[in-house]
Formats: structure tokens, C-alpha cells, sequence
């Protein structure tokens, strides 16, 4: 295909999405601290199975509740979901009492921001991150570049030097986007009997789990689920009578969350996130330079008048 054409479309397929790109990348830079920010707030052995189920009994007297959330970050657990649910200090085992934005309210804003640009536009990002794949394709289609010491020479560099996380990180968010888990096998069915409660959930998790780690007890389809950080990994477990059953993993998330290797993969999801910046800047930079420079004959012009 003609070098010319490939440029032409690459340029303005980057223009035509350069905004949703911006925000996208950005709080997806915001969120390659998460991992490594939650993984040094959890305490090992800092939250009993028993103080737990103790809040549980005091804050949800009429065992209705079907959720759980813990925040390391500022020391809460919530019970229930949106405006029903209630936060608790764990240190105090009241009411949490909020004093402007927290790290989790940074890090939460920062996701809905990356996955539905805060305004229900999920459409938008699915469609922006297509177009970023086939930045990637186009500029690979232009061939090799010539390293040079210029703006463009380090455009084209960069993209093919770190080609592989550049492909990695919109390809994962695509397959989420699309519900792709490659899951290796069904989630496990739930006991027979009525649906375990939160209370059993809890008893469950924690006969062999570190509470501390626990990132959410949630019903997902007909199961109670729960999130749990182990090992530099969030691994997810089917909640039965019978005890906690590991589920699937989930390796586009894994990789696309940095949730899986410990300190590596939030690591290089920082770098691909830099690059990715990087690259839709200069692009824009050269772009700009093109189109702001005066043409030869506009300056011939100017002499003669």
C-alpha cells in the first residue's frame, strides 16, 4: 500500500480520536499506581475473621446486606452498594466520616473515566481503543523507521521499540471491553440449598484467606464471589458451603489491571502508559509543526509584495 496513504490515514485517524485517546491514556496512567499503591497499604493478619463478623452483626441487623468492600487505603469497610451501603471505620467501628477526596475516590473517578469517560460513553472508548490498534497496524504497515535525534525520529523509535506493551494494553482493554476472559474453566456452582449468606461468606473466605487482602465479597450471577490480593496477584474465589473454590483467571484483566507478577506488570503499565502519551503528543507536535509552517510559496509571495 502506498507509504503516503498509510500516513495520511494514520494521522487523521489520531486527530479524529485524539481527545477520548487523552483521557483514556491518562487514567490509565493514574491507574498503574493502583496496584502498587493497595499492595503497600494491606497489613498481613491486620483484620480478624471475628472483628469482621462482629461490624457485620452491629452495622446489618437484619442480615439483608449481599456485598462487602474493603478500602486499605483509608482503613473502611463498606457493607452494601451505593447510597444503601454504610461505611465503617474499622479502627473505630463507626460510621466513617469522609474529609474531602481520598485515594480510592482518585483511583475510582480515574476508572470511570477510563472505562466510560465518566459520562456512560463505554461506546466511545471501545471505539477510541479500535482506533489506537489501528494506529498501531498503520504504523507498522509504514515500515521500519530511521532513528534521528528530531521529534519524528523519536516518534516512530518509540512506537516500534515498545511495540509489544503499545499493543499489549489496547488489545487487553478491547477484549474486556468485549467480554473476552479465556477462562479456563465455569465458575464453580453454589451448594445446594438457599444462597449463602454474607455472614457464611465471610466465615468462609477468611478460614483460609487473609482478610486483609480482601477486596470485595459480591454476588456475580448466582454466586457469592470474592476478590482477594495473594501472593502480588487479585485472585478470584466461588463462595459455597463447602469453602472458597478459586476461580478462572481472568487474563486480560490481570494484564490490563497490572494484578498478576507483583510489582512488575504495574510497573510496565506505567511505561506503556508514558509511551503511549508520548506518542499521541509528538504526533499531535508534528501534526501542529505541519500545518503551522509557512509554505515556500507564501513566503515567495510575502518578498514580492
Amino acid at each position: 500500500m502506498n507509504k503516503a496513504l498509510l500516513l495520511r490515514l494514520h494521522r487523521w485517524v489520531a486527530l479524529v480520536f485524539a481527545l477520548p485517546l487523552l483521557a483514556v491514556i491518562l487514567s490509565g496512567l493514574v491507574l498503574s499506581f493502583e496496584p502498587l499503591v493497595l499492595q503497600n497499604a494491606i497489613v498481613p493478619g491486620s483484620l480478624p475473621v471475628q472483628t469482621v463478623e462482629d461490624l457485620l452483626a452491629r452495622h446489618d441487623t437484619q442480615g439483608t446486606a449481599r456485598a462487602l468492600f474493603l478500602r486499605p487505603l483509608e482503613g473502611t469497610m463498606s457493607i452494601g452498594r451505593g447510597a444503601g451501603g454504610t461505611e465503617i471505620d474499622l479502627s473505630s467501628g463507626q460510621p466513617a466520616v469522609r474529609n474531602g477526596m481520598t485515594f480510592s475516590d482518585v483511583f475510582g473517578t480515574a476508572r470511570r473515566l477510563h472505562e466510560h469517560l465518566i459520562v456512560r460513553a463505554g461506546w466511545l472508548v471501545t471505539t477510541s481503543t479500535i482506533a489506537m490498534l489501528a494506529l498501531i497496524v498503520l504504523g507498522i504497515l509504514m515500515g521500519l523507521p530511521k532513528l534521528r535525534n528530531t521529534i519524528p525520529g523519536w516518534h516512530k523509535g518509540a512506537g516500534w521499540l515498545l511495540l509489544p506493551l503499545v499493543i499489549l494494553s489496547p488489545l487487553t482493554g478491547l477484549l474486556l471491553a468485549l467480554g473476552v476472559t479465556f477462562a479456563s474453566a465455569p465458575a464453580a456452582a453454589p451448594s445446594s440449598g438457599p444462597p449463602i449468606s454474607l455472614r457464611e461468606a465471610i466465615r468462609v473466605i477468611g478460614a483460609d484467606h487473609d482478610l486483609a487482602g480482601l477486596s470485595w465479597i459480591r454476588p456475580i450471577g448466582r454466586n457469592l464471589m470474592a476478590r482477594v490480593a495473594e501472593d502480588g496477584e487479585m485472585k478470584t474465589y466461588v463462595l459455597t458451603r463447602d469453602g472458597a473454590v478459586p476461580g478462572s483467571r481472568n487474563w486480560p484483566r490481570l494484564l490490563h489491571e497490572g494484578t498478576w507478577g507483583g510489582m512488575v506488570l504495574p510497573v510496565l503499565n506505567f511505561v506503556t502508559s508514558v509511551a503511549l502519551l508520548g506518542l499521541l503528543l509528538t504526533g499531535a507536535w508534528i501534526w501542529a509543526r505541519r500545518k503551522l509552517r509557512p509554505r515556500p510559496n507564501r513566503q515567495r509571495i510575502a518578498r514580492v509584495a
